[in-house]
């Protein structure tokens, strides 16, 4: 009797962390193993910085034209953050979804509860009515998070202060995420990251048609 593999309807993974936790490095590491995920760009109004490149690191925009997005239903989520707009623009995530790709979503705290907020609310013929799955990394410890702010040389003390309370604000939110992973050791982290994606996709209640043996 012929085999039928099933596979697996496509999945969201957006993963959140506070700042310096490691997140954007785990995510980078997961681009590298997993190529058939969709890697979210967002989309933001402030100018670039150091070597940062349209298209790669962001999508530049002036804020006329973000509003005008926003405005047409053109962002999945959209936040101000430091007086500036962010967002995750939503065509590029549907055609992936479409094209029978995963997606990664790279996002703080207020973004992951907006595509929440978005999925709950979403019509059932809705293009991102799709299976969610949200991680939250976390640092060992306060104290270690301080030390990785201070050791990359980029803050003054009053910047590295204010990140450490929003911090200490988005760590209260870990039970809003399906999972927990806490980056010590980020070899160890990043297994247990790419653990939690190989189970999701053979989860049995995520399978996109019968299997028949």
């Amino acid at each position: 009797m012929k085999l039928v593999k099933p596979s697996w309807n496509n999945i969201i993974f957006i993963v959140s962390a506070p700042s310096g936790a490691g997140k954007t490095t785990l995510c980078d590491k997961l681009q590298i193993e997993f190529k058939d995920i969709h890697y979210t760009i967002t989309a933001t109004t402030r100018a670039p910085r150091g070597e940062e490149k349209d298209g790669v690191s962001y999508y530049f925009m002036n804020r006329e034209d973000f509003e005008k997005k926003l405005a047409a239903g053109g962002f999945i989520e959209h936040a101000v953050v430091h007086g500036n707009l962010y967002g995750s623009p939503k065509a590029p995530v549907v055609k992936a979804l479409e094209e029978g790709r995963d997606v990664l979503m790279n996002l703080d705290v207020q973004g992951a509860a907006a595509v929440r907020r978005y999925m709950e609310t979403a019509a059932p013929g809705d293009p991102l009515k799709r299976t969610l799955v949200d991680i939250f990394v976390v640092p060992p410890s306060t104290e270690v998070l301080r030390n990785r702010l201070e050791a990359r040389g980029t803050d003054s003390p009053e910047t590295i202060a204010k990140r450490m309370k929003q911090a200490h604000e988005e760590i209260s939110h870990w039970k809003e995420y399906k999972y927990m992973v806490v980056n010590d050791d980020l070899a160890e982290a990043y297994d247990n990251m790419r653990a939690i994606i190989l189970a999701e996709r053979h989860r049995i209640d995520n399978r996109r048609e019968d299997y028949h043996g």
